[in-house]
C-alpha cells in the first residue's frame, strides 16, 4: 500500500508586497478547484487567513500554547472558504522574543500529532514573511519541510532585494536536504517596464516566472468584504490570473537552486536599470514638450 504524499510548498515575499493575498488565493482556487488544502500562515502579524474566514482573526499556536502550555492540533485549525485548513502560527508578545519561534511551534506540534496524514491532504501552503531569512522564517526551508518556495516580488528593488535574499537562504541549505526554489510570482506588474525588470533579474538569478499578477482594484473590492477574489468575484479575470497560477503550483514538480547575486553585483543591475528607466522617461518628457 502506497503512501500519499503530501505536497507542501512554502510561499515568501517581503512585507506588504501581498504575499498573503497571493497565497490566499492560490489556496482558494486549489480548494475550489477540489484539492485538500491547508494554508499555514507563518507572519507574526497572524493576518496569513482573513479573506478565507470572511476577515476574521484565528487563535494562533503561539498564543494558545501560552495559555495552556500544551495543545491539541485539532484545536489550531479553522476552516475556511471552500473547506481550506486555516493555521495561524503566530508571534511573541511585542518587544519579546523571536517572532520566527511560532513557525518552530506550531510544525512541531503538527508533526508530532501527524495531523496532515490525518486530514489527508493534498498540499500544505506556507505563507511566510521574507524580509528577513532567520532560524524561525527559514525553517520550512532549512528542515525541508516545504518541498518548493515559491517568492512573490514586484519590480521594486527593496522587493527584488528580499528575493535575492531568501535565494541565498536556498542555496545555503540546499546541500544538506533544504527545499528549492520553483519560481518567482511576479505581483504589481502594471507599468510596462516592470516585467521586464523582473524578466532580467530571473535570468540573473537561473530561475522563472510562475505567472505575472497585475495590480487590481477586483482585489482590493474583495479584501474590503474579508474575502479573496476567487470567492468574491470568481468570474473575474484576476480569478482566472491566479487559478492558472494555483495549477501551476499544484502541477509543479522540478524546483532548483537559484543563483543569487552578490550585493556589489546586485547594486550594480539596480543601477543599470535606474539608469534606463531615466532615460525612457527623459525621452518621454521630450516627446511631450515637443508636441509628439
Amino acid at each position: 500500500m502506497s503512501t500519499k504524499v503530501i505536497k507542501q510548498v512554502a510561499i515568501y515575499g517581503k512585507g506588504g508586497i501581498g504575499k498573503s493575498t497571493t497565497t490566499s488565493n492560490i489556496t482558494a482556487a486549489l480548494a475550489d478547484a477540489g484539492y485538500r488544502v491547508m494554508q499555514f500562515g507563518c507572519d507574526p502579524k497572524s493576518d496569513s487567513t482573513n479573506t478565507l474566514r470572511g476577515g476574521q482573526y484565528i487563535p494562533t499556536v503561539l498564543d494558545t500554547l501560552r495559555e495552556r502550555g500544551k495543545v491539541k492540533a485539532d484545536d489550531l485549525i479553522f476552516e475556511g472558504f471552500a473547506g481550506v485548513y486555516c493555521v495561524e502560527a503566530g508571534g511573541p508578545a511585542p518587544g519579546v522574543g523571536c517572532a520566527g519561534r511560532g513557525i518552530i511551534s506550531a510544525v512541531e506540534v503538527f508533526k508530532q500529532q501527524r495531523i496532515f496524514e490525518a486530514l489527508d491532504l493534498d498540499i500544505v501552503v506556507y505563507d511566510v514573511l521574507g524580509d528577513v531569512v532567520c532560524g524561525g522564517f527559514a525553517v520550512p526551508i532549512r528542515e525541508g519541510i516545504a518541498q518548493h518556495v515559491f517568492t512573490v516580488s514586484s519590480a521594486d528593488f527593496m522587493a527584488i532585494y528580499a528575493a535575492n535574499n531568501l535565494f541565498k537562504g536556498i542555496q545555503k541549505y540546499s546541500n544538506t536536504g533544504g527545499a528549492l526554489l520553483g519560481g518567482l510570482i511576479a505581483n504589481s506588474m502594471n507599468a510596462s517596464y516592470a516585467r521586464e525588470i523582473i524578466d532580467d533579474f530571473v535570468a540573473q538569478t537561473h530561475t522563472q516566472v510562475m505567472a505575472y499578477v497585475p495590480r487590481s482594484v477586483t482585489v482590493t473590492h474583495s479584501e474590503l468584504q474579508g474575502k479573496t477574489t476567487i470567492e468574491a468575484a470568481p468570474a473575474s479575470e484576476q480569478a482566472s490570473i491566479y487559478r492558472r497560477l494555483a495549477e501551476r503550483i499544484i502541477t509543479h514538480t522540478e524546483s532548483r537552486v537559484p543563483t543569487p547575486l552578490e550585493a556589489q553585483a546586485l547594486r550594480e543591475w539596480a543601477a543599470k536599470w535606474a539608469d534606463h528607466l531615466l532615460a525612457l522617461e527623459t525621452n518621454a518628457v521630450q516627446q511631450v514638450a515637443a508636441g509628439i
